[in-house]
């Protein structure tokens, strides 16, 4: 029997929308790094019209605009809130710079650009996860903030003990090149006072820069060792959708996996720790947890999910497991296997939408066999165990 699949409602899917933003990040970053390095031309359909230092800005800066957007999609893939908000600000910026400037990469900026702002719009709901920070990161930025400002202070307070410092920016510039270790030696300390006051911005500067990205980075790594081990993040069970989640494993199970193996995208919720080591070995995306608790459910993306399959081989846990999956997704296809016959109906009475029992069209299958006649397929038989 093939599992009926639920029409996709929307033309652009999550991953997509996410995608595309992503590849407009890129694409500016090459186009400004490519101005910068080459040289701009100034030209362009606007080229009589928009003053040619916005020009020149426009592709000066693209690369910067990159790179932030580059972080908005990063947040943007955790479903944030905030991501969505900073990307689609952003978006109009990167058309607007690929449409004033003169370039190979500029049609194609303005028109990926475009094209990316739908489907953040039509997706809205499905970003709505507000930045949740630790306390360790908090800590890192509140740190690092304060090193800046104390940095940006000092040196504007001792301008004429620094030479070449006279504005706030002239402060701000020497904190970051001092903070960050890169030191261009263009601005420098006169005076003992000014050089023990650089020492503290270094030290203070350097900790705190390294706790930063530690604590920025450390998420990210150990993502990438949950790659590298075959598992999935929990961005990546965010962005899955209909998919197929199995509920359990048992003997139905095993046959089932070699039917989907490349075909769907399916997700297994199993409460068996050694079980799912071995399943996660082979490359399956397995959550491990009660299959009749919400959160591991939810986890798996139920909510989103085009069909559920219960196939435990203990009815009553496949009963419980339908309860709680057909509260957290109505409008999914839940195919159950009774083990017993006469708990075909139960199972559907507690909101599976097709309930058969294995036992009973294997014994109607020997049957025909036995009669002599030629079995090909089960499809035409499947509704014999069906009630």
């Amino acid at each position: 029997m093939a599992i009926e699949e639920r029409p996709r409602s929307h033309l652009f899917g999550a991953r997509l929308a996410v995608l595309l933003p992503a590849l407009v990040a890129v694409l500016s970053l090459v186009t400004g790094i490519t101005n910068m390095t080459v040289g701009m031309t100034i030209g362009g359909p606007l080229s009589g019209i928009i003053p040619e230092v916005i020009q020149e800005a426009a592709g000066f800066t693209g690369a910067l605009t990159g790179f932030v957007l580059l972080l908005s999609t990063w947040s943007l893939r955790h479903r944030h809130r905030f991501g969505l908000y900073a990307t689609l600000l952003l978006l109009p910026i990167t058309a607007l710079q690929g449409l004033v400037q003169a370039s190979t990469y500029s049609l194609p900026l303005v028109v990926l650009s475009l094209l990316s702002m739908p489907g953040l719009v039509y997706h809205r709901r499905r970003f709505e996860r507000p930045v949740s920070l630790s306390t360790a990161q908090i800590s890192a930025l509140v740190a690092l903030a304060g090193t800046l400002a104390y940095g940006t202070v000092g040196t504007y307070a001792l301008r004429e003990e620094f030479g070449q410092v006279n504005t706030v920016a002239d402060a701000f510039y020497y904190t970051i090149v001092t903070a960050s270790t890169v030191g261009y030696g263009d601005l420098t300390p006169l005076s003992q006072q000014a050089r023990v006051f650089s020492i503290t911005v270094v030290v203070l500067g350097t900790a705190s820069f390294a706790v930063a990205l530690g604590s920025v980075l450390g998420p990210a790594i150990e993502a990438r060792f949950a790659r590298a081990l075959g598992t999935m993040t929990d961005t990546d069970y965010d962005l899955l959708e209909n998919h197929i989640v199995i509920l359990g494993y048992g003997d139905l199970t095993e046959p089932l996996l070699e039917e989907l193996a490349g075909e769907r995208e399916f997700v297994i919720v199993t409460p068996d720790n050694e079980l799912a080591v071995r399943l996660r070995n082979r490359e399956y995306n397995v959550i491990v947890g009660d299959p009749s608790d919400d959160d591991p459910l939810q986890q798996a993306g139920i909510e989103r999910a085009s069909a559920i399959i219960c196939a435990t081989e203990n009815d009553a846990e496949d009963a419980f497991a339908i309860l709680t999956a057909r509260e957290l997704s109505p409008d999914a296809r839940i195919i159950a296997a009774a083990t017993a016959r006469n708990n075909l109906q139960k199972l559907r009475r507690a909101g599976a939408d097709t309930v058969f029992s294995p036992a009973v069209i294997g014994g109607h299958l020997l049957g025909r066999s036995a009669r002599g006649e030629q079995i090909d397929s089960i499809s035409d038989h499947f509704e014999t165990g069906t009630e």
